[in-house]
């Protein structure tokens, strides 16, 4: 039995309209990922921070009790997203941060801590950010980065070293291109 019940009934609309809101968003990446700018559209990511935003004023985070795992990452990559609106992803951590243990993801939080760290010019701290330079994928720069693997632990993350080498399989660069 899962330790937080889905509640469809209460938040069914938001949870549909969440997972459609992330299918686009991943849809739009994808085909800028294999064709480059040409289907890039920054409108996306505004309507869906917009929406995010009446959301999380209505339900408060959409947590795994709330809306299910699934879901519930799919609200966090959206905001992940919201580059535009620091303010936002800031109110949003703050919001995952108090929620009850293990009702959301500890990834999603480091991913989204060291986004906006990034956003702000800061180091990050668990060295989810990369750069690609020279054919390669470099994280960007670190605060403490002796520590990063103790603090990737702690938020149940591997070492960065596996982080590296996921992105060189998720992310492999066309020789054609660098």
């Amino acid at each position: 039995m899962d330790k937080f019940p889905v509640h469809d009934k209460d938040f069914a609309d938001i949870l549909n309209e969440i997972n459609l809101m992330c299918a686009v968003d991943q849809e739009l990446r994808e085909k800028n990922l294999e064709s480059g700018d040409e289907y890039w559209d920054e409108d996306v990511d505004t309507r869906n921070t917009r929406r995010m935003k009446e959301i999380v004023q209505s339900i408060g985070w959409p947590t795994i009790s709330k809306v299910g795992a699934e879901t519930a990452s799919n609200a966090w990559l959206l905001v992940q997203h919201s580059d535009h609106d620091v303010e936002f992803q800031e109110h949003c951590l703050s919001l995952m941060k108090e929620s009850n243990e293990g009702d959301v993801d500890k990834h999603d939080i480091a991913y989204l801590e060291d986004r906006i760290r990034v956003n702000q010019g800061c180091g990050q701290l668990y060295g989810t950010q990369f750069k690609q330079e020279g054919g390669q994928h470099m994280p960007l720069p670190i605060e403490d980065e002796q520590n990063v693997d103790i603090r990737r632990a702690e938020m149940g993350m591997g070492p960065l070293s596996e982080q590296i080498e996921h992105m060189y399989k998720k992310y492999p660069f066309n020789k054609d291109k660098i």
